[in-house]
């Protein structure tokens, strides 16, 4: 966990926002010493938001078998899964 002072975003953006990149974690900002702020990249961000919508459309899935409603088949899932895995292996490497 990254965490620096608030005032270190007004004084230092560009060190600040190369921290975030580098990291590719969220940076925590305090003011007088509590949290304040949590900033991160966008490559950072986009990828958090992929993973959570996944994790979202896997808790319905999970919801709907439980219920007993009718799902895909294990072949649909795994190609599904991979075509995620293809575009974010397509993005990931484009932006390096």
């Amino acid at each position: 966990m990254l965490i620096k002072p608030s005032a270190a975003i007004r004084q230092n953006y560009n060190e600040i926002a190369e921290l975030c990149r580098a990291a590719g974690e969220p940076v925590f900002l305090t003011k007088n010493g509590e949290g304040d702020l949590v900033v991160m990249d966008m490559a950072t961000y986009s990828r958090r938001e992929k993973m959570l919508n996944l994790r979202e459309e896997l808790l319905a899935v999970e919801e709907d078998r439980a219920a007993g409603r009718a799902g895909v088949t294990l072949g649909e899932l795994e190609s599904y899964l991979d075509g995620i895995i293809s575009e974010e292996e397509r993005h990931g490497s484009a932006s390096v």
